[in-house]
């Protein structure tokens, strides 16, 4: 078939459709994206760039359109990594282990909040947080005991830490020492992303300049001593739970991207030296296509970036490799159970658009921290997937799809508009400086919310189908006393330790953070010698400053 016959053959089934909803409306005027792009009734090869080998490829191979490895989850599957962390290092300790009998393939850190951002547990800014949003990590002592029995040369762990990363790093890598295990043996992530802090998660302590000295002194000192450590997870996750779109969020998270790869080139690192370690961490959200479409429109745009911009010659340098989370703020507290096929079509999303790793939100994150029961049902959700559902077969299966192939190159050419306003501000940096993405994402946010609160977007069981009566799951309660608990562990270590020891090795921090040289062997030091985050990040509190928000 020729196509000038495919083209009068669409035109008289589009006069046939248009006869139909002359009599039968469809249901909406316009159907759309999360971020604007107009879905048609049907799509065709007219739909589609047709340079195959310049835009889709295979798998395995520049531009990376199909996947990062050539026989993706034939050869392994993504490594299931449950976010966890609540309370004590014990509790902590006792639900990971629970979930590598499970099955699960990797961990995942969840800190507190005071941990997050630089505060003992018995600091004052502390108060009435301490364990609740994740486990508290004052001293190696507390890194050891989380990760007792775990052995760090067969796992591999995710740390969800960004402006003390290079600490409980150090801390990381002192444990390995501790069980026997060389750091260039280690492999993990941390997340390490500050620009994202900036824009919406708000968990930062240093200005801009200092962190992305921390930053690239990660970079370096990885390279050269922990090569198999992702030495950052450039985030778009978070900028989607602050409420942008799909396009949003590629866009903004290869912004950071390039900051990140300058600020290392300025350093005066080579690409292909760190650049291999970079790594990315995106959200899976609800509309199932697009999502699809998005994790395949990064990594071409990436692949791009990397060889022809900044003229990389490793091609592990221009892998986009990616791990996923579905997507928090989709999680309603009404109908819980509803979270439970919502994460499931997120999470078949992410696995279809080639995710290298995958946690699984549970049921009743909206309320509470999740149950045993339920981290389990979002695991298991996981291994259905995986074994059961025949996905994991062939590799991009839905590769060739008009509306698939569609959406990727329109999710490209939009994020391709928002690269180019975030470069004529200056770059990322200056663009989160101007308060310009932070702008764009709250009013994508706002319009979201008021489509929810008016019904015209339909979120099940909270604005339509809901219940009279709502029964009330059972819900993890965090030790209410574990605030006292961790304030007299800590008067233990500090009567226990070598407090000259640690006073001597926080002075060396103080003067190397005063200079210029990489900070990662100081604070091992004082790691090693149990100084405390609070005690290691006060010194660079006293020497870098403190960011404010405008």
């Amino acid at each position: 078939m020729t196509t000038k016959d495919c083209t009068e053959l669409y035109r008289k089934w589009q006069q046939e459709l248009n006869e139909r909803l002359a009599k039968s409306p469809e249901r909406k005027k316009q159907f759309a994206t999360s971020s604007d792009i107009v879905v048609d009734p049907l799509y065709t090869p007219d739909n589609i760039d047709q340079h195959y080998m310049d835009n889709i490829g295979f798998p395995g191979q520049y531009p990376y359109t199909r996947g990062v490895q050539p026989n993706m989850y034939r050869g392994r599957l993504w490594t299931m990594r449950q976010y966890a962390g609540f309370g004590s290092a014990e509790e902590t300790n006792k639900r990971f282990r629970y979930l590598l009998e499970q099955g699960q393939t990797g961990l995942s850190v969840a800190f507190d909040l005071p941990t997050q951002i630089g505060y003992d547990s018995d600091d004052p800014m502390a108060a009435g947080e301490v364990g609740k949003v994740g486990v508290a990590i004052d001293s190696l002592e507390d890194m050891e005991v989380l990760l007792e029995g775990i052995p760090l040369d067969k796992v591999s762990t995710s740390m969800t830490i960004n402006a003390p990363a290079s600490v409980l790093l150090a801390m990381y890598i002192a444990v390995g020492e501790k069980q026997g295990v060389p750091a260039a043996k280690l492999s993990g992530t941390i997340q390490n992303d500050i620009l994202k802090e900036y824009i919406a998660r708000g968990t930062y302590i240093f200005p801009p300049k200092p962190s992305m000295r921390l930053i690239t002194d990660i970079f370096a000192y990885c390279a050269e001593h922990v090569p198999k450590w992702n030495t950052i997870s450039i985030s778009g996750y978070h900028i989607r739970e602050a409420g942008s779109t799909a396009v949003q969020e590629v866009a903004f998270t290869i912004a950071d991207g390039i900051a990140y790869v300058e600020a290392a080139l300025k350093a005066g690192l080579d690409i292909d030296q760190f650049a291999p370690q970079l790594s990315f961490f995106f959200n899976g959200h609800n509309h199932f296509f697009e999502e699809i479409a998005k994790f395949r429109a990064a990594r071409r745009m990436w692949a791009r970036l990397m060889k022809e911009r900044y003229g990389a010659k490793n091609p592990k340098s221009w892998q986009f490799r990616v791990h996923t989370q579905t997507g928090g703020s989709t999680l309603t507290a009404q109908q819980p159970d509803n979270n439970i096929v919502r994460v499931t079509l997120q999470a078949l999303a992410a696995v279809l658009g080639g995710t290298q790793s995958l946690h699984t939100n549970s049921r009743d994150e909206a309320l509470a921290l999740p149950t045993e029961e339920s981290a389990r049902i979002a695991l298991r959700t996981q291994q259905i997937i995986a074994f059961e559902s025949g996905v994991t077969d062939t590799v991009d299966p839905l590769a060739g799809s008009y509306f698939v192939e569609y959406l990727t190159d329109q999710v490209e050419a939009k994020a391709l508009e928002y690269l180019e306003k975030i470069e004529q501000l200056g770059g990322a940096v200056a663009a989160v400086e101007a308060g310009y993405m932070q702008r764009e994402i709250h009013k994508q946010a706002y319009e979201t919310q008021r489509k929810i609160e008016s019904g015209e977007e339909k979120v099940v069981g909270m604005n339509c189908f809901q219940l009279e009566h709502e029964p009330q799951p059972e819900l993890l309660r965090v030790d209410p006393t574990l605030g006292r608990k961790q304030k007299e562990r800590l008067d233990a270590l500090r009567a226990k330790r070598n407090n000259q020891a640690v006073e001597q090795t926080l002075a060396q921090l103080r003067a190397a953070a005063e200079g210029t040289e990489n900070l990662m062997p100081s604070i091992l030091e004082c790691v090693r010698n149990y100084a405390t985050i609070g005690e290691i990040c006060g010194v660079l509190r006293d020497v870098f400053g403190e960011y404010r928000a405008v």
